[in-house]
């Protein structure tokens, strides 16, 4: 069975650069991350598959699940153990028919129509949001709020992962409402300790 994970961090060098994307990834970890998402937009595909090769290695070591955004390529180089796309991103159908049953492969959706979509396509999990509002992406869309969460879980039996503005103080409300996990990118990679923040957000879900 496809492990998904319930605290998914996913990395930034873009909202900070006090840290790397590898030191990320092993602060999170440390912090009781299950799942790391390497998510880097820009930058040569050469530098790309060498980070995710090491951040591939320290999820391995610390027994958490490795997944890349968008960049099969870069996941198919570095044994990711999946990959997340949105909705513009590289087909989900494309990438299972290239990737295989076994790989996990998240989509992004903002409505019940752009899941159903995902999952026909193939996804294993739904990426839901933006739950709140975030500043992390600036092309994040309009909020669904909790009940938007809860509207999605009453029509589908798929497991969410649940982003866009979560933190410590909102994340059991998230889980209370019927999402399987969380992913978070500010909450964890620009605070000054990611450790300390990945654990007080964990302890958060039990």
């Amino acid at each position: 069975m496809k492990r998904i994970g319930k605290v998914h961090v996913l990395t930034d060098t873009v909202l900070q650069a006090r840290f790397s994307h590898m030191e990320l990834a092993r602060l999170a970890v440390a912090g009781g991350a299950d799942v790391i998402q390497y998510r880097q937009k820009q930058g040569s595909t050469l530098e790309m598959i060498e980070t995710a090769r090491a951040m591939k290695a320290v999820c391995r070591d610390a027994g958490a699940v490795f997944i890349v955004n968008d960049r099969i390529d870069v996941a198919m180089a570095s044994d990711a153990d999946g990959v997340h796309l949105g909705q513009t991103d590289f087909p989900i159908a494309l990438a299972r028919e290239i990737l295989g049953v076994n790989v996990l492969i998240g989509g992004s959706a903002a409505t019940i129509h752009e899941a159903r979509d995902c999952l026909e396509q193939g996804a294993d999990y739904i990426g839901f949001g933006p739950v709140f509002h975030t500043t992390s992406k600036e092309d994040a869309g309009p909020v669904s709020g909790l009940a938007g969460l809860r509207e999605l879980r009453a029509a589908m039996d798929v497991p969410v992962i649940a982003i866009g503005g979560i933190d410590e103080t909102n994340a059991a409300d998230v889980i209370g409402a019927g999402a399987h996990g969380i992913a978070v990118i500010s909450c964890v990679c620009c605070r000054d300790d990611p450790e300390e923040a990945a654990r007080r957000l964990c302890a958060r879900l039990g």
